[in-house]
């Protein structure tokens, strides 16, 4: 046991001197003998002046704690103010943000423990020494969190010490992971899962049951879990029906896209969905007379058909509008790729509804892994508004208790695809759907994992509501742009590391940090890792070129639609 006192300053750690505060920011002029922007003490070596390293001032008994934001010369500084630069052309100066402040105090087993708090309610002066924080005293400011925790990887260049995220605040109040191509977004997002899977076991709790829902455009996540549920439009384990659709999303599917529907024609689909819905419900049994268009009541494809075919004027000339909406219904009806949407429903005496709930929030392997990969992009925003918002739904009109029983994590991968930033007709349900779940998902139990390779094209509405960000490496400048002008002022400076981050290292900030922070996400053993698609070159032309019956096999899964064998 040290009998060192940690609250007295350690001189082999001193860097320079306060030379100005200004609010939550101060300006430190490094001590001009330093030689090299390194120092050691007790067999480790600290860097001086690292982007997100920790300083710290002694103010009496307590310890004043500030994050590094920027290293530059002095005279650049004075420039900067309009000041005639008069020092030496190497003074340097640190400039940091004051977060939090702590005590050294015995614990009750007589050991050292830091008392740490965030926020600052005594500010340093100038002319005041300023520390390097050693990495013991790292840990516990990094790693003595509360409540309920998972990890995500550990601080660099705190020495390990684990970063925990806040789980409540990282799903409740909405999370974005955004990084280049190859920066390890799907691998980030697949640790963030298994430290939520592994949560239970390491809390020993007798049930741990997450509902976990994953809109996978690439169908690479399958392989990250070994116990999974798998709906996929490819196998028929997917079932998103046609009268599922609100009114809305059914004339978005049916007038096509277009940057504006004739008002006539959306008439024509209203009043003949109506009359289809309320047809259906009395097969059901349920009252017609108290549903509306957007009600999720089957109804016969046929019924819908007929009521248009019925509603035509008799003039020829006038047909237009009823004749190009039920060929586009039949165009969809015969397309092989959406029989998982547009499938007839036939069994009149039962009611499908709970099991096409069930298949997105019933009991089973978690996660849920929705594998979009098969359906065409002209429903690609169709289908994922509809489950976005199914899944709202229900929470909408569960009782409290229900909810609070039973949150649901809706991850979104590339949200750019889905949530675009840009007004195509095509996407606009989904960009609605899932623009509420970001407003006001935390309210009834849905949180939001939005992952994006392009921030800038992501619907700037969702991103905004976002809380918390895992900021892995960005190249582009539009996208580092569109990063900063979200992220707190406080951390807008963080953009300018981002393009050199190594591959697994992210900046993670918000209300699930404990502090800002560079980390390292966790590794994952291979068989944890989301499939990559990335093609070997130099294996692949070391084999023949494809037999003919290989091609054969092709042709038939491209003329059929069919990733699985063809009979």
């Amino acid at each position: 046991m040290s009998t060192r006192n940690p609250n007295e300053p350690i001189e082999n750690l001193a860097i320079g001197r306060i030379i100005e505060v200004d609010g939550s920011r101060l300006v430190a002029e490094l001590n001009p003998t330093l030689s090299e922007l390194s120092r050691v003490y007790a067999g480790e070596t600290y860097p001086i002046g690292q982007f997100g390293s920790i300083i710290r001032i002694h103010f009496g008994r307590r310890l004043v704690y500030a994050l590094v934001g920027r290293l530059r010369m002095k005279s650049e500084f004075q420039a900067e103010r309009g000041l005639i630069p008069a020092s030496s052309s190497d003074e340097r100066i640190v400039e940091a943000d004051l977060f939090g402040e702590g005590e050294w105090v015995h614990g009750a087993s007589g050991e050292w423990e830091l008392r740490f708090e965030r926020g600052v309610s005594t500010y340093p002066l100038p002319q005041q020494t300023v520390y390097l924080t050693p990495k013991a005293e790292l840990r516990f400011i990094y790693g003595k969190a509360k409540g309920a925790v998972v990890q995500l990887g550990q601080h660099v260049g705190s020495g390990g010490t684990p970063c925990l995220a806040d789980l409540n605040e990282l799903l409740g109040k909405h999370t974005a992971v955004l990084g280049s191509t190859g920066a390890g977004k799907s691998g980030t997002v697949a640790a963030i899962i298994h430290s939520i899977l592994e949560r239970g076991d390491k809390n020993s709790y007798e049930k741990w049951k997450p509902r976990i829902i994953i809109l996978d455009p690439h169908g690479e996540y399958g392989t990250a879990f070994a116990d999974h549920t798998k709906l996929s439009s490819d196998d028929g384990t997917l079932t998103l029906p046609y009268w599922l659709l609100n009114f809305q999303e059914t004339v978005a599917l049916l007038i096509g896209k277009t940057e504006f529907v004739a008002t006539s024609q959306a008439n024509i689909v209203k009043s003949a969905l109506m009359a289809a819905r309320e047809e259906g419900a009395q097969q059901l049994g349920l009252d017609a007379n108290s549903i509306t268009v957007d009600s999720p009541v089957p109804y016969k494809l046929s019924t819908l058909k007929a009521k248009i075919d019925a509603d035509k004027p008799p003039q020829a000339s006038k047909q237009d509008s009823h004749n190009s909406i039920l060929q586009k219904l039949e165009v969809l009806m015969t397309d092989a790729r959406l029989r998982f949407m547009m499938a007839e429903w036939n069994d009149g005496g039962n009611d499908p509804f709970p099991e096409v709930i069930k298949q997105l929030t019933g009991d089973g392997p978690q996660p849920r892994i929705v594998d979009l990969s098969g359906v065409p992009n002209e429903v690609a925003g169709v289908s994922s508004a509809v489950i976005a918002r199914t899944l709202f739904n229900l929470k909408i009109w569960q009782t409290q208790l229900e909810r609070e029983s039973d949150p649901i994590l809706l991850v979104c991968e590339e949200a750019h695809r889905y949530v675009p930033n840009r007004g195509e007709a095509q996407y606009e349900a989904a960009q609605e759907a899932i623009r509420r779940i970001a407003k006001e998902g935390r309210k009834y139990g849905v949180g939001l994992l939005l992952v994006s390779q392009r921030p800038s094209e992501v619907e700037a509405t969702v991103l905004s509501q976002c809380n918390s960000w895992i900021v892995l490496r960005i190249t582009n400048d539009a996208d580092r742009e569109h990063v900063r002008s979200i992220l707190p002022d406080s951390m807008s400076g963080l953009t300018k590391m981002l393009s050199g981050l190594r591959r697994q290292e992210a900046i993670f900030v918000g209300q699930a940090a404990m502090l800002p922070s560079r980390i390292l996400i966790r590794d994952l053993k291979p068989e944890q890792l989301p499939k990559s698609n990335d093609i070997d070159f130099d294996k692949g032309w070391q084999n023949d070129a494809s037999p003919d019956t290989q091609t054969q096999d092709v042709v038939n899964r491209w003329r059929y639609q069919r990733r699985g064998p063809v009979e």
